[in-house]
């Protein structure tokens, strides 16, 4: 089965940004890295794995109204909220999003970084409509390392969603779900340090988080970091 390359010091992240579970696992990662003093020297390298293309319908707000009270729990510093604004507003897809974090990455990985975050805070803190363009560039306009105007040109000529798409399709298979990581080492997992179930069928009943294990981050930050090769 293909697999995704990884470049040495890169986590590989095949997610979906409302996806709740790799939103607690990538604000994890982010704290981790920083505690151990590893910014700048690990990223994330965010792919999609887009929901609504795998299951075939837009993701359910009732699904995430089950999910929020469960994870929030796991980081309740994020200030989770199930959805404020008017149902009308959800947004029915997640591509242009990860769209444009994938633009983001011509400016930087912590372009890439950035924009991902801010996006996930503003679909499950703020009740923000990510679907829509002029969203997007708003909250690209607070994220440091991003160019909104850049970004803006890049959501215009479509110059990610191709590539974005292509890497999604040659890899779908490979990817148990979202989050699923790769490393360089050719290591892989999905959903680390959490194990779930759910009560009923989702959508009706909700999930019970079994196992919780957050150190685990620290772990595959530790993983992915640079080698430090002996003087010849």
């Amino acid at each position: 089965m293909p697999r995704p390359g990884v470049r040495e010091g890169t986590i590989v992240v095949y997610t979906d940004i409302a996806c709740a579970w790799s939103t607690v696992l990538i604000a994890r990662l982010l704290r981790a890295r920083a505690e151990l003093g590893l910014t700048g020297q690990v990223h994330l390298d965010h792919r999609v794995f887009l929901l609504e293309d795998v299951n075939s319908f837009p993701i359910p707000k009732k699904f995430l109204d089950s999910e929020i009270p469960v994870v929030g729990a796991l980081e309740p510093d994020m200030g989770w909220k199930n959805w404020q604004a008017d149902p009308s507003e959800w947004p029915v897809t997640t591509a242009p999003a990860n769209e444009a974090v994938h633009a983001a990455k011509e400016q930087s990985p912590e372009a890439a970084e950035e924009l991902d975050m801010a996006l996930r805070v503003a679909f499950f803190r703020d009740s923000r409509c990510i679907a829509l363009r002029h969203e997007i560039l708003d909250i690209a306009g607070g994220c440091p390392h991003v160019d909104a105007r850049a970004l803006g040109e890049a959501l215009d000529d479509g110059r990610a969603r191709g590539p974005m798409m292509r890497d999604y399709r040659a890899n779908r298979d490979a990817v148990q779900g979202s989050p699923h990581l790769f490393f360089a080492d050719g290591y892989d997992v999905h959903n680390p340090g959490i194990e779930l179930k759910w009560v009923g069928e989702q959508g009706a009943g909700f999930p019970v988080v079994e196992h919780d294990d957050p150190g685990v981050a620290a772990d595959l930050v530790r993983r992915a970091a640079p080698r430090v090769r002996p003087s010849p």
